[in-house]
């Protein structure tokens, strides 16, 4: 059995910030709140900022400001609603989303 569904990737940095903590706990907290069940917070080891310098972690380097991609699956009819929630909080540009198809049953 297979079922469409809309991956979303939402790329931020260790060091942006929401309205109290981390952007990343906002967003968490956001997803939570909709009954987003499964998200994966995945952590860079290299990336480049807004300003095109490269951030990379290294033994000399202990306060890098890293690349952080959320991720999560949801069916198709949410995912307006959900976009909705997440542009205000997160840097123009930084919600992306395309098709997926979910396999099993």
């Amino acid at each position: 059995m297979t079922q469409p569904a809309t991956m979303i990737r939402i790329a931020i940095h260790e060091s942006d910030h929401g309205k109290r903590k981390s952007l990343m706990d906002d967003i968490l907290k956001s997803l939570q709140s909709q009954g987003i069940t499964g998200a994966s917070v995945l952590r860079g080891i290299a990336g480049l900022s807004a300003k095109g310098i490269i951030h990379a972690a290294d033994m000399l380097h202990f306060d890098v400001d890293l690349p952080l991609a959320i991720e999560f699956c949801t069916d198709t009819d949410t995912v307006d609603a959900i976009i909705a929630t997440l542009v205000p909080i997160v840097p123009a540009g930084h919600v992306m989303s395309w098709p997926v198809v979910r396999h099993g049953g």
